[in-house]
């Protein structure tokens, strides 16, 4: 938000310069990013000087140029090519002098510089009003009054206008200063702080009054709940023509672009005193009648920036008789604006639902100054008295005379908010024991109005046009920023508060284990939660039923609510791939949301994505592509971790996944995994092959929380191994091989691991060989190599009988 530090004079004499004043500011809470210059005329006309044409003669080398001797003051005579048509002699010009830097339309600099003109010197630049910034006119030179004298800066002849302007980041809850009045009410307030008392100066009208009843336009509000207070009052008479200069630079310091003095009023109030307005040209109005209500859905409207729009049916319209005229609080329409050839206008100022408004502009993509200011809530009191003060300044700047009584339809009063502050309260949130009187000092230089004290605290009343302070706090806050934080005292002791908490808190597990992850070589991903609904489609495990909507959504992009975090982690990777890194390792904690019919539902997830190498390319590593394998090595390492052991692995069915696993414990389903299928990846445009994980987040900590780890001393003892080259039918599972191996020896078989699978040449059809190790280890004392033979005869007698074994 941009504040004119001149138009800001107007409603307070400002003892500071913009520097301290930007300071100030920000110590209330309305901080400052930037300060800025702003000339009327860019460049102040600095170099400028007036000049005395002496004489005029043609140039030897051209015909439409002509060579100039011009008195510049302190008996200096220049030399100047200049091709105007309009140059005579004895005229008193502008002239930038060599050095002088000017700006054009487009704001780039070019400086005037000593040169020749077609084999002539020229030692200056003879100026139009549109190079000088002074106006539109480049037909030719500009000729000043004949009594100035040479050498005079310009800058000195014409009123040309400096001013600072505060660049606030203004906070959505502090509606109260979208405007000069609103900021100027924050600095009294500062000000009176540091024992500075300044005077609040508001625009008077007490000059307005109805010159005729000659032209009424009749008011009806369907929806009070929509449009709780609505103002109205007709002028005629009155010419559309260009503002004056003060007007169009005061906005011009703000950014906006004057356009006639109508629309530059509606602008000059709304940014003066933060009550929007809307003017609309009264002869378009159909049927002598306003009518403020709602529209059946599909209705077509089209608005000012010409675009047609299909209104909703919650969608609050300004209509006349026979069409709509406006979206409320937003955008006006395209057939009732103000035109060159308007004389007679129906001026609204109204305090519409902030909520409403919201919505409206969100659906429609709109975003206006006036919605800026409805959305957050304006001041309901002011909207006659803008009414007033803009019906006055159209009286001054385009004529005309008032021809109608305000129309006021207030149909329940804003109240204000009544609020009870204890000084317990007040000195236990600031850490600092403040008085009673400079509490109240604050309070009134705020317009909170003390109604009762007492020995606990008191009773006030807050100004409805503080939406913000409806709460003990929100007060408290208000004393504080006024107050001060840079005042607030420390102590020479510093407590700390240290929360009683257990090591299997949800935030201390995901640390260690986004901790492991990245020793492992992955990058953590942060997604939206909020996604697309075409996603939904891409899986049958996924229900549009279950989707919850977003109401209001930025984008069909951005509409629902995710229900899994695969889709979310595949546009990391197409948009990874698409920048030329192919090879990654992602993972995520993140939450999913349900919509079933026993209610919303919310789990968390960590999900793990691979694709690519899983180490850079190299020529000693022939080929590292993230294996299906790998994948089942870090979702080990993640158990291992957190000390879940005796899961059951099983293989499962989907659409997402070609092949995949289940871990679980018990009949809790911990994590899926496996290679995405090209149909799915397909819609991502990601060719290379994808590996993914979901681990149940929270089910995992559950569990953890129940386990029970045990602490065992590293064995003294060494570890025998032995091998068997198993011949198996190919319906046998390694699953079988490792359960029948660890059944038969409980005690010293300590692992399993089939280290080979070979199938092919010289093994009868059907067969395949499994290489499996067994490794051995007695906890107190060394094994000796007849009991582990006494072990291998056992196991090659159980293969032999239950799975037709044969060893190679």
């Amino acid at each position: 938000m941009k504040i004119s530090y001149n138009w800001l004079k107007q409603f307070i004499k400002l003892p500071n310069n913009p520097e301290e004043t930007g300071h100030l500011l920000t110590d209330l809470g309305l901080e400052v990013e930037g300060i800025k210059n702003f000339q009327s005329v860019k460049g102040g006309l600095k170099g400028i000087l007036t000049g005395h044409v002496l004489s005029c003669v043609s140039h030897p080398n051209a015909d439409k140029l002509q060579l100039c001797k011009i008195d510049i003051g302190n008996g200096e005579i220049l030399q100047i090519v200049c091709g105007a048509p309009n140059i005579a002699e004895g005229q008193k010009v502008p002239v930038a002098t060599i050095g002088t830097t000017l700006y054009d339309e487009k704001g780039e600099v070019w400086e005037i510089k000593k040169g020749k003109i077609r084999g002539e010197a020229s030692a200056g630049m003879v100026c139009s009003e549109k190079e000088l910034g002074l106006g539109d006119s480049h037909e030719g030179i500009m000729v000043m009054k004949a009594d100035l004298i040479p050498g005079k800066p310009v800058s000195e002849i014409f009123d040309i206008e400096n001013d600072h302007v505060f660049e606030i980041g203004l906070t959505p809850n502090r509606a109260d200063a979208m405007s000069h009045w609103g900021v100027a009410r924050d600095l009294k307030a500062g000000y009176q702080q540091q024992d500075i008392s300044l005077e609040l100066i508001t625009p008077s009208v007490g000059a307005f009054h109805v010159d005729s009843r000659s032209f009424r336009i009749p008011i009806k509000v369907e929806d009070s709940a929509l449009a709780p207070r609505y103002c109205g009052i007709t002028l005629s008479g009155i010419q559309v023509k260009e503002s004056p200069k003060w007007l169009q630079n005061r906005l011009k310091a703000i950014g906006i672009k004057p356009k006639n003095n109508l629309v530059d009023i509606s602008n000059y109030v709304m940014h003066e005193l933060g009550q929007p307005l809307h003017f609309f040209d009264a002869d378009k109005i159909a049927g002598n009648e306003i009518n403020v209500k709602t529209l059946p859905k599909g209705t077509k409207f089209i608005t000012l920036d010409e675009v047609e729009r299909e209104l909703h049916e919650e969608d609050l319209m300004i209509c006349d008789a026979e069409k709509p005229l406006a979206i409320a609080g937003i955008f006006g329409g395209l057939h009732s604006a103000v035109s060159k050839d308007t004389t007679k206008i129906f001026i609204e100022s109204a305090y519409f639902n902030p909520i409403s408004v919201r919505k409206t502009a969100k659906r429609h993509g709109l975003s206006t100054d006036a919605s800026f200011r409805y959305e957050r809530g304006i001041d309901p009191t002011i909207t006659e008295y803008a009414l007033k003060r803009a019906a006055l300044l159209i009286l001054e700047l385009a004529g005309g005379e008032i021809t109608s009584d305000i129309d006021d339809l207030y149909f329940k009063k804003i109240e204000d908010f009544q609020v009870f502050l204890t000084f317990e309260k007040v000195n236990k949130l600031i850490g600092q024991n403040l008085a009673e009187e400079t509490i109240k000092s604050i309070l009134a230089s705020l317009e909170i109005r003390v109604n009762n004290v007492t020995e606990s605290g008191m009773g006030l009343t807050i100004p409805s046009y503080r939406v913000d302070v409806q709460r003990e706090a929100d007060v408290i806050e208000e004393i504080l920023r006024v107050y001060g934080y840079n005042n607030i005292e420390f102590g020479t002791k510093f407590n700390a508060s240290i929360a009683n908490s257990t090591k299997f808190e949800d935030y201390k597990l995901q640390n260690h284990i986004a901790n492991q992850l990245v020793g492992q070589g992955f990058y953590e991903t942060m997604a939206n939660s909020l996604t697309s609904s075409v996603y939904t489609r891409l899986t049958e495990n996924l229900k549009e039923e279950n989707d919850v909507k977003i109401l209001n959504p930025l984008s069909q992009d951005l509409s629902v609510m995710r229900q899994s975090l695969l889709f979310s982690g595949l546009e990391a990777i197409s948009y990874n791939i698409n920048r030329k890194r192919t090879d990654l390792k992602l993972f995520e904690f993140g939450k999913t949301y349900h919509q079933y019919p026993s209610g919303r539902e919310e789990t968390k997830h960590l999900s793990l994505i691979i694709s690519g190498n899983r180490f850079p390319e190299s020529w000693t590593i022939s080929k590292n592509g993230g294996s299906f394998f790998f994948m089942k090595g870090i979702i080990s390492g993640v158990f291992e971790r957190l000390g879940i052991k005796d899961l059951n692995t099983g293989s499962f069915k989907s659409d997402v996944f070609s092949e995949g696993l289940i871990l679980s414990l018990g009949k809790s389903k911990l994590v899926e995994f496996g290679v995405l299928k090209k149909s799915v990846l397909k819609h991502f445009d990601v060719t290379q092959e994808v590996i993914y994980a979901d681990f149940n987040w929270d089910l995992i900590i559950e569990i953890t929380k129940s386990q029970k780890n045990k602490f065992t001393d590293i064995p003294k003892f060494p570890a025998v191994r032995r091998d068997f080259a198993l011949l198996l039918d190919d319906s046998v599972r390694y699953q079988q091989v490792e359960e029948i191996a660890l059944q038969t020896e409980k005690k010293l078989l300590k692992s399993v691991n089939l280290f080979d699978v070979y199938q092919g040449n010289n093994l009868p059809e059907g067969k395949k060989s499994y290489a499996v190790s067994f490794m051995f280890q007695d906890d107190y004392k060394t094994l000796t190599d007849k009991q582990v033979d006494k072990v291998m005869k056992k196991l090659k007698q159980r293969f032999e009988e239950e799975l037709k074994a044969e060893l190679r």
